[in-house]
């Protein structure tokens, strides 16, 4: 006689109605994903990491407009340092833009060139008082970021942190070294007659820092 076998029959598992609908859920989000990611190419233009700033780029394009506004407004040196003289505040605010530490004025003249010391030369301007001293910026390094707020037009805001806008000031020194002092022997200046235009930060009335954006031997 035979032995019966057993067979086991499973039940069909069964979803509850929540859970259906959190199965349903899911598939929906996933395909709204998929709908939704795009694929970016390393080094296509959608990377988003060739869209950082710049600094080369940057000086490249904004210094010859930084330039361009500079030589516009620039007033002799004689007619700013009489100015200030008279009412430094008054003189800030007619000549130049505002910064936090004081405003950077932009100025023309012809001199003639003295002693280099460091990174900058010491010249003199006809008619101008002798107490003030002025020292022209002739690299190689240059500093500050006075031709950064020389416009007002180029903000922090612009940037997206801090650091970004540190590096558009020295991008714009660097442009500048390359369109301005590149073609001027700076170690042999001493004796010759210029003629420059630029900015100064007005802070002592007394001393200027020249960052010039024009610098032509005669």
């Amino acid at each position: 006689m035979s032995t019966p076998t057993e067979v086991t029959i499973r039940k069909p598992t069964r979803f509850s109605p929540a859970t259906l609908a959190g199965l349903a859920a899911a598939v929906v989000v996933l395909g709204a994903i998929a709908l939704d990611t795009t694929v970016v190419r390393i080094g296509s233009e959608n990377d988003v990491r060739q869209q950082g700033f710049s600094a080369e780029t940057y000086g490249a394009d904004e210094f010859p407009k930084v330039k361009a506004n500079i030589e516009e407004r620039a007033a002799p040196a004689v007619e700013v340092a009489a100015a200030i003289a008279a009412d430094k505040k008054a003189a800030g605010e007619k000549y130049g833009v505002a910064t936090s530490i004081g405003p950077v004025i932009p100025v023309t003249f012809t001199a003639t060139v003295g002693e280099r010391k460091s990174n900058y030369h010491t010249v003199t301007i006809d008619g101008l008082p002798g107490e003030v001293t002025v020292r022209v910026q002739t690299g190689p390094a240059v500093n500050g970021t006075d031709l950064r707020d020389a416009t007002g037009t180029i903000e922090f805001g612009q940037f997206r942190n801090q650091i970004e806008y540190q590096d558009a000031g020295s991008a714009l020194n660097n442009e500048m070294k390359k369109a301005v002092l590149s073609g001027v022997d700076v170690e042999s200046l001493a004796g010759k007659t210029v003629d420059i235009t630029g900015v100064f930060k007005l802070v002592n009335p007394k001393s200027w820092l020249v960052t010039p954006v024009k610098l032509e031997v005669k």
